[in-house]
């Protein structure tokens, strides 16, 4: 069972550059970590790190207030910072600590990929959105029946025990990301509205996926194509009024 072991480490929420799996339980990141030593997009080492402290002064509490409005008995008091290794991958991803507070993290080289604060809010209101919307239970209570009911049929059918574990296997890293393009869409339609919320131009932020490699739309895929993902953010930001 190995495998299945890996495979609920990618029920992360994470808006990746590089597809890396990480533990659902983390260590609280580290919100005065040192920032790059250059930024690639514009932005210097300290403006990247002055953007990070302002930004996250301004999403946190509006994220931390929309989930306590759209949840009940949720931890709602979200922990920001950035991943202290400055040599781990360009991601963002939310997770949980040990006692169940939402973390938001972002790796330094992950700072380098966002030109600026919208884009920046955009993105961290995207991982909040995770939270909000229970992405991780979801997507693990996914995984886990889809890989007892293979295991199940599999067993029915005659399979032998080593057919049932790896049918499970199958199950679970199917079910694994049989939800996760659509959460990645609800995420963008609700890190919308959080962005905007925070003061922030979420018809800018939007731009950042002009940047990211387009995943297209491939089979068993963790994210959705980039032309669905602005056409969600575009129809929110039509549907709502915003900017």
């Amino acid at each position: 069972m190995r495998l299945f072991s890996c495979l609920l480490a990618l029920s992360v929420s994470a808006c990746t550059l590089t597809t890396t799996p990480v533990p659902t339980s983390q260590p609280a990141p580290v919100p005065n970590a040192p920032t790059p030593a250059s930024s690639t997009k514009g932005m210097s080492a300290a403006q990247a790190k002055a953007a990070f402290a302002s930004v996250s002064r301004r999403v946190e509490p509006v994220a931390e207030r929309e989930c306590r409005k759209r949840t009940q008995g949720m931890n709602c008091d979200f922990l920001i910072g950035i991943d202290p290794n400055p040599s781990a991958a360009p991601n963002a991803y939310q997770s949980l600590d040990r006692n169940g507070r939402p973390l938001i993290t972002f790796t330094q080289r992950m700072l380098r990929e966002i030109a600026n604060e919208d884009e920046l809010a955009f993105v961290m209101s995207h991982e909040a959105a995770h939270h909000i919307r229970g992405h991780l239970a979801r997507q693990e209570q996914t995984t886990v029946l889809a890989s007892v009911g293979a295991g199940a049929i599999t067993s029915v059918f005659g399979g032998s025990e080593a057919a049932v574990s790896l049918a499970r296997d199958l199950g679970g890293f199917v079910g694994s990301r049989a939800y996760s393009k659509n959460h990645e869409l609800e995420a963008d339609e609700l890190g919308t509205i959080i962005t905007h919320a925070a003061g922030y131009r979420p018809s800018v932020g939007v731009q950042f996926f002009n940047r990211l490699p387009d995943p297209g739309d491939q089979f068993l895929g963790t994210h959705p194509p980039n032309p669905n993902r602005v056409q969600v953010v575009q129809s929110t930001i039509q549907r709502h009024g915003l900017n």
